[in-house]
């Protein structure tokens, strides 16, 4: 094998944390997967992994060549993309974490055309409600909704998302419509605890051109969006969402949109990905499709182009 084989192999068992589902991820033998990585140790001269019988880890020394060779590798694969007939297309495996309600609602039912286009692409969809480390779980980019954390990734704006308020009309029966902000008292909300700090988020809301906030009580929290919808559907109180992900729930008339005159504040929407001198073909194409297809969708807007 050469150099850039032995890397790809190291990356994926690095990525992976195990040489069986290295091997079977390139349809390799797990024995090829091993000698790979001890040849490539050899001529570094260095350990890259501890290896136990149930785990494999990275060592100083592997932490930092993950750094340089994930970069060095999209670098030779975007080379000898250059040079084929297709070099309009891009290939290779494509890492991405977005959340959970935008991978099932957009993502997934778009990627066929995107794959269409794109053949030689393979995509590890990740989704979920937390954050990432990109590095660490060696993630290409992330779509990120809300403020950003302090973080050393780049960061590319793609516009903001618009939130609403709702409840299920059987809610509303129940309780009343609230009409303003100091209706709250008399309401329940559905808190949504952070899945990073388990924090319940305040109320808020746009009033007068400035940002409001208060904690209303909630009997019931969740730290996921699809509970924490499913919640709302149940009768169990007020929520705020990004409009685009009820989109259905409100025109089947599931949920009812309330308080339109005091909506939330927008949530900034981003890509990240690590700081790199050569950003690969494939994060770039895959940037440009999902600005594209999050503008056409109408969850964002202010797209910035």
């Amino acid at each position: 094998m050469d150099r850039i084989d032995l890397l790809q192999i190291f990356l994926r068992v690095a990525a992976t944390g195990s040489f069986s589902q290295a091997a079977d991820q390139l349809s390799l033998p797990r024995p090829t997967v091993s000698l790979a990585v001890q040849q490539l140790e050899a001529r570094l001269g260095t350990r890259l992994l501890h290896r136990t019988t149930r785990k494999v880890a990275l060592t100083l020394d592997g932490h930092a060549l993950v750094e340089r060779a994930s970069s060095l590798v999209d670098e030779m694969q975007d080379l000898e993309q250059r040079f084929r007939p297709n070099h309009h297309a891009v290939a290779g495996r494509l890492r991405i974490d977005v959340p959970s309600r935008v991978a099932r609602l957009l993502i997934a039912p778009a990627l066929p055309a995107l794959l269409a286009q794109h053949p030689g692409l393979e995509v590890d969809l990740g989704s979920s409600d937390r954050a990432v480390d990109l590095v660490l779980e060696h993630v290409d980019c992330a779509l990120r909704v809300g403020p950003l954390a302090d973080s050393s990734l780049v960061a590319k704006p793609l516009g903001s998302m618009r939130l609403i308020n709702c409840a299920s009309p059987a809610y509303l029966a129940q309780h009343g419509t609230p009409q303003t902000p100091a209706d709250l008292a008399a309401h329940q909300v559905v808190r949504y605890n952070s899945p990073t700090t388990g924090r319940s988020a305040p109320w808020e809301w746009v009033e007068g051109g400035s940002e409001h906030s208060q904690v209303v009580p909630g009997a019931v929290g969740a730290n996921h969006v699809e509970s924490y919808i499913a919640c709302a559907l149940a009768g169990l109180g007020l929520i705020q969402i990004p409009q685009y992900d009820v989109r259905g729930h409100l025109q089947a008339g599931e949920l009812v949109e309330v308080l339109h005159d005091y909506p939330p504040p927008a949530l900034p929407v981003h890509v990240l990905y690590p700081h790199r001198t050569h950003l690969s073909r494939r994060v770039r194409v895959f940037i440009e499709w999902v600005a594209q297809l999050l503008a056409q969708a109408g969850a964002v807007e202010d797209a910035i182009q």
